[in-house]
């Protein structure tokens, strides 16, 4: 680093997303000069941010919200219907909402320490805290998604009387549940799920989701899946072919096993806030946004304000559980959702949600085994620790 800062401030955040920018927000919103650097600070959002409803912090502005299903339904052999509202978040609203009140600087970073800020072009900013949030590193397990936006009339098909659809894990070719597929490249392909929400402006997203896969599922490959499941519902591919689309891949194990570990504070996708199992992490990070700032005013090491021991350990269990999921062939991964969406609710939702709550993680974690069965079971098991079928040597 350069021996003589061109700015000091009191925080200084890399990276202007949804993680970057809810921690810029609220310290200014405490009194804190605060500078957001990012290549490009001004990008709009173009992904689709969704959360439990119960998640979100109580400072957020209810106009964030797009659309809100009190029930969203999951289907396996058989139909599971959770009672808890689900949202939608207008991505340009959350974007004005945390923006303002801090400075930002546009430009590439060539390097980050505790104390301060590096940019290619030798500018350096300093800072009593430096916080690193530019997103998931590029390594890991991976989720892809291929999806459409269509007219909630065209979508009705798929749809039918719910209000939302979290994952459908019905074969998109209407085949029995739990084939195994075949790509393109000759390699079985893990099961992938439709996952059906309304925007609020009167479209519907119809998604084609891979959980998780390392190699990962081509987008193109989803997309013909998609294109596949809609004719088999009635909805007419030609009429959705021109229709909006959103292609999705991040990499699941942000942080890796140790996010806490020495350096800047890493927050967000990239700081081991991203739920490992299921891809998300927005609300988490708007709801630890305050943690950060607390730690930042009262002068305590935010790493440590955000990982107490508990939430060390229940980060290890989650990262089991991604593994468990990348380890199952296609039948078992069918059987343990149709087991984990059995669950009481309280427990399903505390693995969802909860992560520093050890015992509440690790109970709902434990009441799985014999809801799925003992051969299922076993095979959880061993997920937990053997390479996947999909997987391949090496990292993508």
């Amino acid at each position: 680093m350069a021996d003589r800062p061109d700015a000091r401030h009191d925080l200084v955040v890399v990276g202007a997303g949804p993680a970057g920018r809810a921690v810029a927000h609220r310290a200014a919103a405490a009194g804190l000069d605060v500078v957001v650097v990012d290549p490009h600070p001004g990008r709009r959002w173009t992904a689709t941010y969704a959360a439990w409803r119960d998640e979100l912090p109580p400072w957020l502005s209810s106009e964030t919200v797009a659309s809100t299903a009190p029930v969203v339904s999951v289907f396996t052999g058989r139909r599971h219907r959770i009672a808890r509202p689900y949202v939608v978040l207008d991505s340009d609203i959350l974007r004005s909402d945390l923006s303002g009140g801090y400075a930002e600087c546009a430009g590439m970073v060539a390097g980050v320490d505790t104390r301060a800020v590096l940019l290619a072009d030798g500018r350096v900013f300093a800072g009593s805290t430096v916080i690193d949030a530019r997103g998931s590193d590029p390594t890991g397990p991976v989720q892809t998604a291929a999806g459409v936006f269509v007219d909630a009339g065209d979508a009705a098909a798929v749809l039918g009387d719910e209000a939302a659809v979290l994952m459908d894990w019905r074969d998109p070719d209407g085949r029995p549940l739990g084939r195994p597929t075949v790509g393109s490249d000759g390699r079985t392909l893990p099961p992938t799920f439709l996952y059906a929400i309304p925007m609020g402006d009167g479209t519907v997203l119809l998604e084609e989701t891979c959980l998780a896969a390392d190699p990962p599922v081509p987008v193109t490959e989803l997309r013909a899946r998609l294109l596949r499941r809609l004719a088999r519902t009635g909805v007419d591919p030609g009429r959705v072919a021109d229709a909006p689309r959103e292609s999705v891949r991040f990499t699941l194990d942000g942080g890796g096993d140790r996010p806490w570990r020495p350096g800047p504070t890493r927050f967000g996708a990239a700081g081991g806030l991203m739920h490992p199992a299921t891809g998300y992490s927005v609300a988490t990070s708007l709801r630890l946004a305050d943690d950060v700032v607390g730690a930042v005013v009262d002068g305590r090491d935010v790493t440590d304000a955000l990982w107490p021991s508990s939430a060390r350990a229940v980060h290890a269990l989650r990262r089991r559980g991604l593994n468990v999921i990348l380890g199952l062939d296609a039948a078992a991964t069918v059987d343990f959702f149709d087991g984990f969406f059995q669950l009481d609710p309280t427990r399903r939702d505390a693995y969802l949600s909860e992560r520093d709550d050890l015992g509440a993680v690790a109970a709902a974690m434990a009441a799985l085994m014999p809801i799925v069965g003992a051969g299922a079971a076993i095979r959880i098991a061993r997920g937990a620790v053997r390479r996947p079928a999909w997987s391949v040597p090496g990292r993508h």
